[in-house]
């Protein structure tokens, strides 16, 4: 079946690494408003409505699982988007481990909520098409299967909730719906399950009546290194019902994405140039391919305001920056950047003789044993550069 243009909605920086958010069976877009905020905060958001759904367009089904996943494909090459990180829930998560496991170098991370490889039997989601097909209406089957997205508790306390979503289904197109019944219907993953490489995190609902947490259990067993979660109380729309345990789950599982990015501005690119200039390509690359989510605010941190508020400011040249900065690490012992500061001092103009002056200047005020330190370090680091190679 030919691809189609899925009807999609963007929020965040558009620089920052790409997520793809896939909806449930019967939702739209809207379906993880709860989840925009915290993932369009260091991530291009980018929710679409699967074929048959909210604004995509509805071609004549039966659907099939590699249908929606080529539809995601071909809005990826619209959007120019080689590599992305993919969440999915229910008929979402399905599609996502479609992609992971048959185009694996498009997908980074993945998350995958309350979903199944396999959800017999196939006549229930037959009945359940041709019940719609016969309405007319997603209407016919509303009230089943809103009875399967929330917990009773929390419908009765969130009514509000509960009519919202209510209204988002029966507002989807029966043909659409229909046909992606069918898709259900007919899929079986399993077997595609160890092809996927992707890090994948698998969230259920413990009490979700739809796909029980066994079926994540055996997803998460089946992909090497998968981590499940498993919330509760939630039914089949966690990231609705525990919309903040959803977020914070995504948001650590996706970190390892933004670890490198950070957002574009004046003045981290201002520091960014100076940094390169500065201490070499070669360093900065290194120390930024090495960034975790846990390093990668510091290292933004002082890439902005050391390098970008300080470095960059026209009041000092660098060679006097840099002899200053040898003169305090000097007298504060800090070796671990000493050697870095030598090299930075020669890539700004001052020669050998001249930090062996700086470090001469600095044993008078910072004491001679401070100085012997610093004296040996640079030396080493001269011999070391001044070796052929």
């Amino acid at each position: 079946m030919t691809a189609v243009a899925l009807h999609h909605v963007q929020d965040g920086p558009r620089d920052a690494p790409a997520l793809l958010l896939g909806g449930s069976l019967g939702t739209d877009a809207r379906m993880w408003d709860d989840q925009v905020p915290a993932l369009a905060a260091t991530h291009r958001v980018i929710r679409f409505d699967h074929r048959g759904h909210g604004a995509s367009p509805v071609p004549p089904g039966p659907y099939a699982i590699e249908d929606l996943g080529r539809d995601v494909l071909a809005l990826l090459d619209r959007l120019g988007l080689e590599r992305v990180s993919y969440a999915g829930l229910s008929i979402g998560g399905m599609v996502g481990m479609w992609l992971a496991a048959n185009a694996p170098e498009r997908v980074d991370r993945l998350v995958l909520l309350c979903t199944s490889a396999r959800l017999p039997p196939a006549s229930a989601w037959e009945e359940r098409a041709a019940a719609v097909l016969q309405a007319g209406t997603v209407a016919a089957v509303a009230d089943t299967v809103l009875a399967r997205w929330l917990t009773p508790d929390y419908a009765a306390a969130h009514g509000d909730v509960a009519a919202r979503l209510r209204a988002m289904l029966v507002a989807q197109p029966p043909d659409g719906y229909a046909g992606c019944c069918r898709a259900i219907a007919a899929m079986d993953l399993r077997a595609s399950l160890p092809r996927i490489t992707a890090p994948t995190l698998v969230i259920a609902g413990a009490q979700d009546p739809a796909t029980p947490p066994d079926h994540g259990r055996a997803i998460a067993a089946a992909i090497d290194g998968a981590r499940l979660e498993v919330l509760s109380p939630a039914a089949h729309l966690a990231n609705v019902e525990r919309a903040d345990a959803v977020s914070a789950l995504m948001t650590e599982h996706l970190d390892a994405s933004t670890a490198r990015w950070r957002p574009s501005d004046e003045l981290y690119d201002a520091g960014m140039r100076a940094r390169r200039e500065v201490l070499g390509d070669e360093h900065v690359d290194r120390v930024t391919a090495q960034a975790t989510a846990f390093t990668a605010p510091f290292q933004e941190f002082i890439t902005r305001f050391a390098w970008g508020g300080v470095w960059t400011r026209e009041g000092l040249d660098r060679r006097t920056r840099s002899a200053i900065t040898l003169a305090v690490l000097t007298a504060l012992g800090r070796e671990h950047e000493l050697a870095m500061h030598v090299r930075a001092a020669r890539r700004n103009g001052l020669s050998d003789e001249e930090i062996g002056e700086v470090l001469l200047h600095t044993a008078v005020y910072a004491g001679v044993p401070a100085a012997n330190r610093a004296f040996a370090i640079a030396q080493d680091v001269l011999r070391e550069d001044a070796t052929p190679r």
